[in-house]
């Protein structure tokens, strides 16, 4: 009877066992990056590494190691570059690529639903016709921003605490950095703003000057695409800081519907 009993036993936690879930698969999140006035080729493993560290994410990086704004990334060459990504983080430099056809295949997945996160100077690419008003860039971003002053501390001010992405981050001040400005005036109206940057100068005549824009907010592209973005990020100091990296992570997970209210990644989806 005893030796029933036991086997009995086995068998009801063999069963258990049998039902236990399936690890859930990564995120597989499409880095790309390259051209003008950035560190682009450091970065890249500050991004890739500081992300993986923090979620269950694999990055596949399309470094473009040429240094200007005119050159194409080699990745949107194939008509379907996007496709096995759960999710694109635009971290390129190419304002001058104009090109609205090319513009239009990089778009595209988009267009259909992939979620999309920009890194500082991904706003500033792809600055076909309509620039500065209104370009489809800028749909997709939904931001306008056009320029950037000098170098010099940005006070990020958190304006939605409420925000998954934000919830329990404290302001904080960056070493010198571009503060991108919002040449709309504002976002979007399909943009949400989740923090501002300010940073005081000396303007014309010794005077001291302020320039407040939007710095971290999301959009919603063509109704059903979420879009994390920052004009955060040129120097490298900065991409590293622990606070940036948590904040874009925080932002690619909400982008694939995988952060929790509570700002922490859904189950399956923490660090491995």
């Amino acid at each position: 009877m005893k030796s029933a009993l036991l086997l009995a036993a086995v068998l009801a936690l063999a069963g258990t066992g049998a039902s236990t879930p399936k690890p859930a698969k990564p995120i597989r999140a499409l880095l790309v990056l390259g051209g003008c006035c950035h560190d682009y080729e450091h970065q890249k493993d500050v991004l890739a590494r500081g992300i993986a560290e923090r979620a269950n994410v694999e990055v596949t990086i399309a470094y473009d190691p040429d240094t200007t704004t005119s050159h194409k990334n080699p990745v949107y060459e194939n008509p379907n570059w996007a496709k096995g990504f759960d999710v694109v983080i635009h971290d390129e430099c190419t304002s001058d690529v104009k090109d609205i056809d090319f513009i239009n295949t990089i778009l595209a997945p988009h267009r259909a639903g992939l979620p999309a996160v920009f890194l500082h100077c991904g706003m500033h690419s792809y600055r076909s016709e309509g620039f500065p008003k209104s370009t489809p860039w800028f749909e997709l971003t939904g931001m306008p921003s056009t320029g950037h002053g000098a170098q010099l501390p940005i006070v990020i001010t958190f304006v939605d605490a409420n925000s998954p992405i934000t919830k329990g981050m404290a302001d904080w001040t960056t070493i010198h950095e571009e503060l991108y400005n919002n040449s709309a005036g504002k976002p979007l109206d399909t943009a949400h703003p989740l923090a501002r940057g300010k940073q005081t100068f000396q303007a014309a005549g010794g005077q001291p000057g302020v320039s407040d824009y939007v710095c971290v907010w999301t959009n919603s592209y063509m109704g059903k695409t979420r879009v994390f973005a920052t004009t955060l990020g040129h120097n490298t100091e900065t991409v590293a800081d622990p606070r940036y990296l948590d904040l874009v992570t925080r932002g690619l997970l909400w982008s694939v519907n995988k952060l929790g209210k509570d700002g922490k990644p859904a189950a399956g989806y923490g660090p491995k």
